[in-house]
């Protein structure tokens, strides 16, 4: 099968991202044919002036259309698609010169269709986004899920950094409405099929993330709500670890209250753990600053995770 690639990348008010993200198109070592498909989810702050900078270097069309989440904005743009295989990437994502290469290399070698690649952090990013995705991608944390292959199953691609080929998508009809898990639901619904994924682990993104605690708690929340609500579409899917977040931010409380009448030794197992934490992330990042924040984004994570989770679990979600 020759492989022509379609790049959809959806995007809401974050044109600087995307000069840098199409920035780094320009460095790939890449020698196929390939298009850029922006889609512009009514913004307000528009990214086409950005776009045109691009269009003598790189083959690029450019959409604005209602804001309607990024899932049907992925959808929109695979629609107006001509390659046979579609590369979604989210908009605050920074590629290596290999990406392209490396992602043929690996479907030629072993065709999937529908793949993920993993998220790293760029030397160049603040040290909260280093800590950020230290919390994400860290065996401590996910157990690895977001890209260590010794780590997973069958690999759920996410969105931020993902491929499906034009057949799976015309059978599946791309993602959901959904406007958080939509790309884990869309893994499900691919297996229904019989379609495989991979884990292309040397296919990484520079991945930006949010940019302040407040946001990023946000997110973590949005994540835990969409889990629940997952597993009661697609009950086979359920796993014992999605509660581990839930139980580790019930469990800090109630020790903590248990120390302010004494019994300080139950932290024990936390201080433990958050030292092992922060060791780690000393050891990867080379930075006191870094390993500091990632105890703050971990706790962030883990509370926004799991009070999501326990909320969406509790209360039904409508949608």
């Amino acid at each position: 099968m020759k492989l022509n690639f379609s790049i959809i990348i959806p995007v809401y008010n974050r044109p600087n991202e995307i000069d840098e993200l199409l920035e780094s198109f320009t460095k790939q070592d890449f020698s196929d044919a390939y298009e850029i498909i922006i889609v512009e989810d009514g913004s307000d702050n528009s990214s086409e002036g950005i776009v045109e900078k691009y269009t003598s270097d790189l083959n690029i069309k450019y959409y604005y259309k209602e804001n309607s989440g990024a899932g049907m904005s992925r959808n929109f743009g695979m629609e107006k698609a001509s390659g046979n295989y579609f590369i979604i990437l989210d908009s605050d994502v920074i590629l290596p010169n290999t990406y392209l290469s490396s992602v043929k290399k690996a479907l030629i070698q072993n065709f999937t269709d529908a793949f993920g690649g993993p998220d790293k952090a760029h030397e160049s990013f603040t040290p909260l986004q280093k800590a950020i995705n230290y919390s994400m991608t860290s065996v401590f944390t996910t157990g690895g899920i977001r890209g260590k292959k010794k780590s997973v199953g069958k690999f759920q691609p996410r969105s931020f950094n993902m491929g499906i080929s034009k057949e799976a998508f015309d059978t599946t009809k791309g993602f959901n409405h959904y406007k958080v898990g939509e790309d884990i639901d869309l893994s499900f619904r691919l297996w229904e099929e019989g379609y495989e994924t991979q884990l292309i682990s040397v296919a990484y993104v520079y991945h930006k993330r949010r940019t302040s605690i407040k946001q990023f708690f946000k997110q973590t929340f949005s994540f835990g709500t969409a889990r629940p609500e997952l597993n009661r579409r697609f009950p086979s899917t359920k796993k014992i670890t999605y509660w581990f977040p839930s139980v580790f931010i019930l469990g800090l409380d109630l020790f903590l209250i248990l120390a302010i009448f004494g019994y300080w030794q139950f932290l024990m197992c936390y201080v433990l753990y958050f030292t092992v934490l922060f060791l780690d992330s000393l050891l990867q990042n080379k930075s006191i600053k870094v390993a500091y924040l990632s105890i703050i984004t971990t706790l962030t994570q883990f509370y926004g995770y799991g009070l999501g989770f326990l909320k969406s679990f509790l209360f039904k979600s409508s949608e």
